[in-house]
């Protein structure tokens, strides 16, 4: 997630350096915005499959594990606010649009405004991760 991090920041740096062929750096942004939220979600399913016995089903599934990591439960803490499972559920939403129109029907206005969110949802995401990593941990000790 750190080298995503810094990919999106070079894109962003290509698109002001050459404006004329902003529109092919924002198809690389979308799938870069991809990227990171299938990052988040793989964790969130790592965490689902060890302490909620298994992964979720059904059509609405991503959105409902999403959901499910803003809810302590009786074996773990909470992973993320409610607030950035918010923030995070437009980078889901946007997934979904990248997996299903082509590169130039993108929405470039839309691309431009998750970039620019990108950055502090991602020191969140992280943080409030991190915040789990040492629970984690103090867990461990405990044992």
């Amino acid at each position: 997630m750190q080298r995503l991090e810094h990919a999106i920041l070079a894109v962003q740096q290509e698109i002001q350096r050459d404006p004329e062929r902003a529109h092919l750096f924002y198809e690389v942004q979308a799938l870069k915005l991809h990227n990171f939220y299938t990052g988040c979600e793989r964790i969130f399913s790592l965490i689902a499959s060890e302490f909620n016995g298994g992964k979720l089903s059904g059509f609405d599934w991503h959105q409902r594990l999403l959901q499910r990591m803003t809810v302590a439960q009786p074996e773990r803490p909470s992973i993320i606010s409610a607030e950035t499972a918010q923030r995070l559920k437009e980078y889901l939403g946007f997934r979904h649009v990248v997996r299903s129109v082509y590169g130039f029907d993108l929405d470039i206005e839309r691309v431009a405004r998750l970039v620019d969110a990108y950055l502090p949802i991602w020191q969140r995401f992280e943080s409030e991760i991190n915040m789990f990593i040492s629970w984690l941990r103090a867990l461990a000790t405990s044992l």
